[in-house]
């Protein structure tokens, strides 16, 4: 039974769990539905009504927090991390239908040992331009599966009202010791883009 998490919640993920060496990491989110525009539309400067595209990234940090080479970005541009212990399976442009939206695999067992912590964060892509923000969005969730038996591992859902903000820290992956541990975060920032994110995080 996958255990729901809420924020500021931290949880093994490995210890208990023997044999987990290989994760499915699901994010997922709808966007609200709007009817014309209206009050709603003008509130959003036309935002309202449109798709609302949100990408999903992990960043792969050392012990200090910091991401050291672009390679350690793994985002629709960058699909793959250079020792192939994280995978993104794609985009997806909409956020429509139900499950997960986006999807990384992660080898826990090739994560390279200097990598201390994983990010998993959500941005709106060209969001100044559209003028965007994720109080258009709802449902959002990360989960946890084992994908050798499809069972979800855990769950956290961000409930807050993230009206204003640009994007999300959803949660983290972090070494302890030998285990891996997860940790659900749900920050909202008014970064605009994964290049800003990501230089939260710079050395």
């Amino acid at each position: 039974m996958a255990i729901s998490l809420q924020k500021g919640q931290r949880v093994d993920l490995t210890k208990g769990n023997t044999g987990l060496s290989r994760v499915l990491v699901g994010l997922g989110w709808d966007p609200v539905e709007t009817r014309g525009g209206g009050l709603f539309g003008s509130l959003f400067g036309g935002g309202g009504g449109q798709n609302v595209d949100c990408d999903a990234s992990v960043l792969m940090l050392d012990e200090n927090d910091k991401v050291r080479t672009t390679n350690q970005v793994i985002y629709f541009g960058n699909l793959k991390s250079e020792c192939g212990s994280i995978v993104h399976t794609g985009d997806n442009l909409t956020g429509d239908g139900d499950g997960d939206d986006e999807q990384l695999y992660v080898e826990l067992n090739k994560v390279p040992s200097n990598i201390q912590k994983l990010v998993f964060v959500v941005n709106i892509y060209d969001v100044v331009k559209r003028k965007q923000h994720f109080g258009m969005i709802k449902n959002a969730f990360i989960r946890v599966v084992n994908p050798a038996n499809n069972d979800t591992l855990l769950r956290y859902n961000l409930s807050e009202d993230y009206s204003g903000k640009l994007s999300l820290i959803v949660g983290e992956m972090y070494r302890q010791g030998s285990e891996w541990k997860f940790a659900a975060t749900g920050n909202g920032t008014e970064d605009t883009g994964i290049r800003e994110l990501v230089k939260r995080y710079s050395a």
